[in-house]
């Protein structure tokens, strides 16, 4: 350590100056091969543009994708493997790429899943004068959506109640909501036909909603935007999104799953049961 802060560089140089010596045999031939190695500005490694091109394909035919689902598919579809860095790379030539999700961040307690229908996650998205009703079961990532012109407890209780039916069996264990009035009145009079508990996330704590939260910005991401919509066009979103549906649940890659979709891993637990 005190060799380190004498020549001013850190121990791990060091360290890695000591094996390099040891490998090379004696300093003399360490150091020969070290002053090769610093010779000059390395050349960059050249991504060919016809790759360039199908990492740009994929990113739009797959909905706007990320990196991790861009590589699955280029090795599947191509037997092509390329980092998930250099995808990267690629993709900020031609997109503006958020920021990457900052680890360790502190996040409030969510009830854990280690099956089917344990925990359902249920939010609402606004689109104008359209509202997605939106579900999910955390633990196989399976999801549900209904579009509603109103944002009542009524239209609530009918997300939940055809949702229960057509996606997530008859009966839940815990039934996860935030405090909006879609989820009051009727919808909490009838929510504990279909769960035992329901539980309230805690106001200001989106990290409780994590798992929807996340598939609300797929929907948007991949399938509905941002932007608004008038009553009228109701029936046309509705065919969009079960085209969504189909895809998300029986194509869709999921980083969660094995990099399988919802429906497919699903089969493979019940195997496994």
């Amino acid at each position: 350590m005190h060799i380190a802060r004498e020549i001013g560089v850190d121990r791990v140089t060091v360290y890695r100056w000591l094996t390099g010596v040891r490998q090379a045999g004696d300093l003399e031939a360490f150091l020969d091969r070290y002053l090769v190695a610093k010779k000059g500005p390395r050349k960059k490694r050249k991504v060919d543009g016809l790759l360039k091109a199908q990492v740009w394909s994929l990113r739009e035919e797959r909905r706007g994708c990320c990196g991790q689902k861009i590589q699955y598919f280029l090795e599947r579809d191509y037997g092509v493997r390329l980092g998930i860095r250099q995808i990267y790379q690629i993709l900020g030539e031609k997109y503006i790429l958020r920021t990457r999700w900052k680890k360790n961040q502190k996040r409030g307690p969510v009830p854990g899943a280690e099956a089917p229908r344990e925990v359902l996650q249920m939010d609402t998205v606004d689109f104008g004068e359209v509202f997605a009703f939106t579900g999910v079961d955390i633990f196989s990532k399976e999801v549900d959506v209904l579009l509603r012109p109103s944002l009542t407890g009524y239209d609530g209780y009918l997300f939940l109640k055809l949702s229960m039916r057509r996606r997530f069996g008859s009966h839940a264990g815990t039934i996860q909501t935030d405090g909006g009035p879609e989820f009051k009145d009727e919808f909490r009079r009838h929510v504990l036909e279909y769960a035992e508990r329901h539980r309230l996330a805690r106001p200001y704590r989106k990290n409780e909603q994590s798992f929807i939260e996340s598939f609300n910005r797929s929907l948007r991401k991949e399938c509905l935007g941002w932007a608004h919509y008038k009553a009228k066009e109701l029936p046309a979103l509705t065919k969009e999104v079960e085209a969504y549906l189909e895809y998300y649940h029986k194509e869709r890659p999921h980083l969660s799953l094995g990099m399988r979709p919802p429906l497919e891993a699903l089969e493979d637990q019940l195997l496994h049961i």
